[in-house]
């Protein structure tokens, strides 16, 4: 082969190269620009994996990953530039908002459903059948840790039997929102517990201890309902109410421990991928058919009409740190 032929070959390969190259690389980019992903709370998770599955029947092209590594974990991913999406039960802390904006990451706060926090007690318990948010702080909040081990400690009406407590890992958006709706702040619970991030084991510890109390998402009650007793929590108006029917969750009559479930939704993804302004829209155009299905309770009409309004106008930023437990959350979109 003489060097001119030699020459043209090693041309032609270097070419083909280079033009596969940019045909993989301008594919991959196309790829990463339909792919839609989501991480957050174990609470809420339910719904956004039924709206992706659905999603996923009307637009089968569509790329959506769903995990749930926690309120905080979820967080953690967004402000990083990670993820598209975070799913929470709290609001966003103000540590989380300056992580993300140290990335230039702005975000639109969308609530997508209601959840009720349910203080759950094992079937035998036949005493503990409706807590003041007085007795639930003494319970739960950090100067009771290691001291507050007895069942007549909390109320001397009680028996002198140990109190075995579970509940969510501290930090998850359902142990922040019960800590400072027991206690009146944040961060402020105690640690002296049995604590996991996936409520089926709490379900399960307080479910086979005798002397147990602990607290779920409404769903995770709603699944267990036959083999837990459901602590009713007193209200500000002094009743005695529970989250079930959701209809106490719907009306704020289950007020403190209601609480509103979001999706954080990053600008810099609507702006540049449209997979993510498709999906969201999807999302708050439909996700209402199946929150009940999954355990959670439906935004009134007039809230989803709000949200749909705030997605549309694109704007940014939290409303909610605002919001004490137990308030509308109409007051906050």
């Amino acid at each position: 082969m003489s060097f001119r032929s030699g020459f043209k070959a090693s041309f032609f390969l270097l070419f083909l190269t280079i033009v596969a190259s940019s045909i993989t690389s301008c594919s991959g980019s196309e790829e990463k620009k339909s792919q839609v992903s989501i991480d957050g709370a174990a609470v809420g998770f339910p719904i956004s994996l039924a709206v992706a599955e659905e999603y996923g029947k009307v637009k089968p092209e569509a790329k959506v990953s769903v995990a749930s590594s926690g309120t905080g974990g979820g967080f953690s991913k967004f402000c990083n530039g990670d993820i598209d999406i975070a799913g929470a039960s709290r609001t966003i802390r103000d540590e989380e908002i300056k992580k993300c904006k140290s990335k230039n990451i702005e975000f639109v706060e969308l609530p997508v459903a209601l959840d009720g926090i349910a203080v759950i007690a094992n079937r035998q318990n036949n005493f503990a059948k409706c807590l003041t948010i007085k007795e639930l702080g003494k319970i739960w909040g950090g100067k009771s840790d290691g001291k507050i081990l007895k069942w007549n400690q909390v109320n001397p009406k009680f028996p002198n039997e140990n109190l075995k407590l579970y509940a969510p890992s501290s930090d998850t958006g359902t142990f922040d929102y019960m800590t400072q709706a027991v206690t009146g702040k944040a961060k402020n619970g105690r640690t002296d517990y049995t604590a996991t991030q996936n409520q089926n084991l709490l379900v399960q510890g307080v479910s086979g201890d005798a002397t147990a109390l602990g607290y779920v998402g409404i769903s995770y009650y709603i699944q267990n309902q036959e083999k837990l007793n459901l602590v009713a929590v007193e209200s500000p108006t002094g009743k005695c109410e529970k989250p079930v029917p959701v209809d106490n969750v719907i009306k704020n009559i289950y007020t403190p421990l209601s609480r509103p479930l979001f999706i954080y939704v990053s600008k810099k993804s609507l702006d540049t991928k449209p997979a993510v302004k498709e999906f969201v829209d999807f999302y708050l155009e439909n996700s209402w058919k199946w929150v009940d299905s999954v355990g959670y309770v439906a935004l009134p009409d007039e809230a989803y009409i709000k949200v749909k309004q705030k997605f549309a106008t694109g704007e940014t930023g939290t409303k909610f740190k605002k919001a004490k437990p137990g308030e509308p959350i109409t007051n906050f979109i």
